[in-house]
């Protein structure tokens, strides 16, 4: 005997991008892009789709996708993923009766406008992908408790922002017993990929279409993207870090001091490892910190560093 205990569908790797122009028909008007890939899913009263082949239930997932790129056409919040998500997700949880919950995530490239040597003025519609970081939104809509009493769970961050510092990190009184060959240093290469996420804690009356357009001021989806990953390479450059651990939970804390809409912080941190290399065949010294130069970067094994730093309360 076997019984559906979990369902939820949709569509992925919606790809959208958006100009948004300052001043329609206006041909010296300042242009901000944005491109997101999207994954819309849907859960709620679908079992019949899975048990008895009933597709009377089921949203078509091309349905979903025409709804994101529409939105990216008519959603005032398009420039801002967190908003947008939740633009998104209520439209789903409301427009269809049987739909109780919707989960949208949001990758978005990084696109920076170019500064012109020339005059070093920012060009009003010319941007370039100067890095593989992308900003994350990941947004549960839930209306399990009815269409009038929805709330919604907001996490963001980031990701693929590769790191490097070539001193200012040690490693040094770890556990050393008969498993143990690494040698201890005071100083060392510190590289990492940046992997960010924070949890966001939402006013109750958040979710009326008022409610998500006062979410910038009253939250500040922006301005803690920004410090949160100032914050990252701020504290990454300058800590003289004892172990990636150590560090982490500086980034954290300092992330929750600074946005105080932010309930939880969680890194993961891959250590990108350089092994110094061995030139003794030329007479050269390389194997020492004091005289290591030239480095192997090794891809894998990498250790992985992960915590989640909450506010206490």
């Amino acid at each position: 005997m076997a019984e559906l205990t979990a369902a939820r569908y949709g569509k992925d790797k919606v790809r959208i991008f958006r100009v948004v122009r300052s001043v329609k028909g206006d041909p010296q008007a300042w242009h901000d892009v944005v491109e997101y890939n999207v994954k819309a899913l849907l859960e709620g009263d679908i079992a019949a789709s899975y048990t008895k082949a009933d597709n009377s239930v089921v949203v078509a997932t091309d349905s979903i996708k025409n709804t994101c790129n529409v939105f990216a056409k008519t959603s005032p919040h398009v420039l801002h993923p967190e908003q947008f998500a939740l633009d998104l997700g209520v439209h789903f949880v409301t427009t269809y009766a049987h739909i109780h919950k919707a989960f949208i995530d949001i990758e978005q490239l990084k696109w920076s406008r170019i500064t012109v040597s020339k005059d070093g003025q920012p060009h009003r519609h010319s941007f370039v992908r100067d890095g593989d970081e992308k900003r994350l939104t990941s947004v549960e809509v839930d209306a399990t408790k009815g269409k009038n009493a929805i709330t919604a769970k907001v996490t963001s961050g980031l990701s693929g922002l590769l790191v490097l510092k070539s001193g200012g990190s040690a490693f040094e009184g770890f556990v050393r017993d008969e498993w143990t060959t690494l040698v201890e240093v005071d100083d060392r290469i510190f590289s990492t990929e940046v992997d960010l996420s924070y949890t966001f804690a939402l006013p109750v009356e958040a979710l009326t279409a008022a409610g998500i357009a006062a979410l910038q001021d009253k939250v500040g989806f922006d301005k803690a993207s920004e410090s949160a990953k100032q914050i990252t390479l701020d504290l990454f450059a300058t800590d003289e870090s004892a172990s990636v651990q150590a560090t982490l939970f500086k980034m954290c804390s300092e992330i929750i001091a600074a946005s105080p809409s932010v309930e939880s912080v969680s890194y993961r941190l891959p250590n990108k490892h350089y092994i110094p290399v061995d030139l003794g065949f030329k007479g050269l010294a390389n194997l020492k910190p004091v005289d290591a130069e030239v480095f192997c970067p090794v891809a894998a094994p990498s250790g992985l560093i992960t915590a989640t730093v909450s506010r206490k309360h």
